[in-house]
């Protein structure tokens, strides 16, 4: 037929038939369509090619489809390109995707402007798998890719963004690396603020996943646009909210933390429970890692003794579990911390609220005078109280040991009943252990060196780490960074743990030669 549209449409009708005694009447229009003069019969040809691959692989061997792709990388029309390009990384995905050399990269680049914006994604894709010769390949190829950036598609800045992250960690020279790096969020920072201040509340929550992980690769590059990230009620949905609060913390520095910090305690007080939680938690983040400048954790300090006497439950709650982290990191905002701390046990009823608060006092005994006497009530009443959570109990053990050491005289004999109780009580196989293993450490002590045994008890109380083991996920981070602007960055979990194997893509560096020896 002399209509092109007719013709393709003739193909594609023939290929989308799913019977494998067709695959003799499709291979010869497929091999004709392939140099047919019209872009639409070529593009729709190489998809045909795809489906007689899955309907008929052997025979689709024997046709020498593979080679025929590859030549036709070199067609005229972009889009016939990008869709080679597609189905030759479906068709090689055992072997980790289409494989490309310097020939072949740098001749799709030097033509990216031609390519539609999905043509431009497709591209970009194969460039986090490409080894660049030398460190002046690397260079020119983000010089290429670097007219993308201005582009509305955010799709394709994140490949850019992807590409220029794998290109950087290419770069032979280790201290030139992390300059890169450093210098390649830079560049992104202006057009990805722009696309999440722009973009659609499924799109930004998108980015904003994807900038939680930047933020972390280099710290600092964003906290001059921190406001860009304050939470936008009458715009935001709850779970763009949520990250922009968990963004916020990560944020600040010397300079802006008394604003952040301010916009914080304004959410606090917000009808969404898990938006005040997160607000609390960004506030003592800031406090326990010292980004703040000076005074910033005593102030921090002093809102979250404030909002122990907050009306909202959860609100004390949290700020009590907030105070628990704060004095871990600064021990010295005891007197700060003390003072509503008995009182406060008397009406928060959340059991991580009443955790912190026994912990606090523990931690707290030499300044709180009444600390041993308002344990001794929760021991008393043990027995009535069955139903208090393992962690109270966990923290009520902790603390009456600490207040040993630090008061022996009032504390012994409370110290004894409760040892009693919690050796008696087998709901909680853990807290059983840890009385178990305290009255031996006691026991051991009084009969040898009870210096060694208060040392062991009171050296973690002392200690004042830079990052607690339960925030240090730096191996997950880098394991996320390798499958950045995938799935994985938004479950926050490697892609092994919710691809099967069967089809998960092999990531293959190519090509093995690369990079070349100087000179």
């Amino acid at each position: 037929n002399d209509d092109p549209m007719v013709r393709g449409l003739a193909l594609r009708a023939l290929c989308s038939l799913r019977l494998p005694q067709m695959v003799e009447y499709i291979s010869e229009p497929l091999r004709r369509s392939l140099t047919d003069g019209h872009a639409y019969v070529r593009k729709t040809g190489v998809m045909g090619i795809l489906k007689m691959y899955h309907l008929d692989s052997d025979a689709f061997e024997r046709c020498n489809f593979v080679d025929i792709l590859y030549e036709m990388l070199r067609d005229p029309d972009a889009s016939v390109v990008s869709n080679c390009i597609l189905v030759l990384n479906e068709i090689m995905a055992d072997s980790g995707g289409m494989a490309i050399n310097r020939a072949i990269m740098m001749h799709l680049l030097n033509r990216i402007h031609e390519f539609s914006e999905f043509g431009v994604i497709v591209l970009i894709e194969l460039i986090h798998r490409y080894i660049p010769a030398n460190d002046d390949e690397a260079y020119s190829i983000m010089t290429l890719l670097d007219p993308v950036l201005k582009t509305s598609n955010s799709g394709a800045v994140m490949a850019v963004i992807q590409a220029f992250l794998a290109l950087a960690i290419q770069i032979q020279d280790t201290a030139s690396a992390g300059d890169m790096k450093r210098h390649v969020i830079t560049r992104i920072k202006a057009p990805f603020v722009t696309l999440v201040s722009a973009g659609s509340s499924e799109l930004v929550h998108v980015l904003l996943k994807n900038m939680h992980a930047i933020v972390d690769l280099c710290p600092g590059i964003f906290n001059d646009e921190y406001r860009q990230f304050y939470v936008k009620h009458n715009h935001d949905p709850t779970h763009v909210q949520y990250l922009k609060v968990k963004i916020l913390p990560k944020l600040a520095n010397p300079n802006n933390a008394p604003d952040i910090v301010s916009e914080l305690a304004e959410l606090v007080q917000d009808s969404d429970s898990q938006l005040s939680r997160l607000a609390v938690r960004s506030m003592t983040r800031i406090a326990c890692h010292n980004v703040g400048g000076s005074g910033c954790e005593q102030s921090v300090a002093l809102r979250l003794v404030e909002m122990l006497d907050s009306t909202v439950d959860h609100v004390c709650s949290e700020a009590a579990t907030g105070l628990a982290s704060v004095i871990r990191s600064h021990p010295n905002l005891k007197e700060i911390i003390a003072p509503p701390l008995p009182r406060c046990l008397r009406y928060i009823q959340e059991s991580a609220g009443r955790a912190s608060i026994i912990y606090l006092l523990g931690e707290c005994g030499d300044v709180v005078d009444e600390a041993p006497y308002v344990l001794e009530k929760l021991i008393d009443g043990y027995d009535e109280e069955r139903n208090l959570n393992s962690n109270v109990r966990a923290s009520l053990l902790t603390s009456t040991i600490k207040l040993f050491f630090q008061r022996p005289p009032e504390v012994q004999h409370m110290l004894g009943r409760l040892l009693a109780k919690i050796t008696d009580d087998v709901s909680s196989q853990d807290l059983h252990d840890r009385g178990l293993y305290y009255y031996r450490l006691l026991q051991a002590g009084a009969a040898s060196n009870y210096q060694t045994c208060q040392q062991a008890v009171l050296a973690a109380a002392s200690a004042q780490p830079a990052l607690f083991c339960e925030e240090d996920d730096a191996d997950l981070r880098e394991e996320l960074m390798k499958e950045f602007n995938t799935l994985a960055i938004l479950y926050g979990k490697p892609s092994v743990n919710f691809v099967h194997s069967k089809y998960r893509m092999v990531h293959v560096l190519m090509p093995p030669e690369h990079p070349l020896p100087p000179g």
